[in-house]
């Protein structure tokens, strides 16, 4: 995706899976600290809003921001996280 790379990883089998967890990364080539922090701030708000209800438990994510996410659209974001899921095939099933 434009904004962010989404990474999945299986969660270790010795480690009880309490919930899902989410990892967030943004390295010092997209800008200077208040652009790193301004990225990760909206990467944190799109997985509140997409991971706890499609995301798989059973896997751990790490989103690295890319410098595209300081201008794109939030609901745009939005969307791409949960394209990225569905890609990554680690959308939650659906429970009837």
């Amino acid at each position: 995706m434009p904004g962010f790379v989404l990474q999945a990883a299986p969660v270790p089998a010795d480690r009880p899976p309490p919930g899902v967890r989410v990892g967030f990364t943004v390295s010092k080539k997209v800008g200077n600290a208040v652009a790193r922090n301004r990225v990760r701030r909206r990467l944190r708000e799109i997985a509140r809003m997409v991971i706890p209800g499609q995301a798989r438990a059973d896997l751990d994510y790490v989103l690295v921001g890319r410098k595209a996410a300081l201008e794109r659209d939030f609901a745009v974001l939005r969307q791409e996280l949960v394209e990225a899921l569905k890609r990554l095939k680690a959308m939650a099933v659906a429970t009837p």
